[in-house]
């Protein structure tokens, strides 16, 4: 019972470990990617048409990640630009805008 008590233990810390959110590989990503050209370098967009994103929820900004690179969400502009981005890619950069407050 003891062994599979310590065995359950580790392999929880081995998943939350593999599913922890890195919000400065989040930031790199919003840089090389070019999210800062239309989203600005803080989250506030100087163009008005381009949305902000300071203030959204790391929930908020993964869903529409994932829903732009599926097509379930439709504008060209972020269907091209969600449709390179992994699943790993999308959660830290849910973090780091998550994380402009």
């Amino acid at each position: 019972m003891r062994f599979v008590f310590t065995l359950l233990l580790c392999l929880t810390g081995l998943f939350s470990t593999a599913l922890q959110a890195d919000a400065g590989s989040g930031q790199s990503t919003y840089a090389s990617r070019g999210c800062i050209g239309c989203h600005g370098a803080s989250g506030i967009s100087v163009v008005a048409t381009y949305p902000s994103l300071k203030g959204r929820s790391a929930e908020y900004i993964r869903k529409n990640l994932k829903d732009y690179r599926s097509g379930a969400r439709k504008n060209n502009v972020m269907n091209a630009m969600a449709a390179g981005l992994s699943d790993k890619e999308i959660y830290n950069l849910g973090s780091y805008i998550g994380s402009l407050k």
